[in-house]
């Protein structure tokens, strides 16, 4: 089992990811989870040990410019340049989990970051299409990831919704792109609902109703305030994150 997750900036997708992590935990599966946001914050929100410390891939400029081969003044670079040695040096493990935060290049408007990209795309490629664990990737915000083709070899992505005509019209495009690329199962997630208005206001707008709906936790916004791991939340979140192992449990 294979499973993406996005949505617009800041409507919970870290959140909701390793909540879904810890159900699975807890029913004794084996979870590869896989950081590839631009602002990566997912070992703290699993609560990994010394999480401040954990450096994503893609911040490894020189690393990476190495490993693809890349010559300064030269266009040229390895098209399959050997990864296999970053995956194990760079994986961290916590109790069942397992973690890869590889982040994402970024580079000043008009520059280029294609051998460096390259090798990042690589790397989740590979675990993609290598791990014998449930995998979790956590993507960038947006739309552009899908056009790119990085989330080849999902079975399931997750679309994280909240109650505003923006994040609705985010889901949607994204939506219309996972199809396009013929990502099996496409699922919509609601997150940050008040009240019945809310429900019935995200089911309309998105001509469907979610398979889970994340309420506007007080408690989730204490404990990312205090840095402390959301991963084993339970208080003030109803049945929502049994919902969700539930959707994605079924075939």
């Amino acid at each position: 089992m294979k499973i993406a997750i996005s949505g617009k900036g800041g409507v919970g997708k870290t959140t909701i990811m390793a909540l879904l992590a810890g159900k699975l935990r807890q029913q004794g599966r084996e979870v590869l989870v896989i950081d590839a946001d631009p602002s990566p914050h997912m070992a703290q929100t699993l609560g990994v040990g010394n999480a401040e410390e954990v450096k994503p891939i893609a911040e490894m400029t020189k690393l990476l410019a190495e490993r693809a081969g890349k010559s300064e003044g030269s266009p040229f670079y390895n098209l399959n340049p050997d990864v296999n040695d970053l995956l194990q040096d760079f994986m961290i493990k916590h109790e069942n989990i397992r973690l890869m935060v590889l982040g994402a290049v970024q580079v000043a408007e008009g520059g280029c970051a294609c051998p460096e990209n390259h090798v990042l795309r690589k790397m989740l490629k590979k675990m993609l299409l290598t791990a014998k664990e449930v995998v979790l990737l956590d993507m960038e915000a947006g739309v552009e990831h899908l056009g790119r083709g990085t989330v080849a070899g999902v079975d399931q992505l997750l679309i994280v919704v909240i109650p505003s005509r923006s994040s609705i019209r985010t889901a949607l495009k994204i939506k219309q792109m996972a199809e396009d690329v013929k990502i099996p199962r496409v699922l919509f997630v609601a997150n940050m609902v008040q009240d019945e208005e809310d429900r019935q206001f995200l089911i309309d707008a998105l001509g469907e109703e979610p398979v889970a709906f994340f309420p506007d936790s007080s408690t989730i916004r204490k404990a990312e305030r205090s840095e402390t791991a959301i991963i084993d939340l339970e208080q003030g979140l109803e049945d929502a994150p049994e919902q969700l192992l539930q959707a994605v449990n079924a075939k």
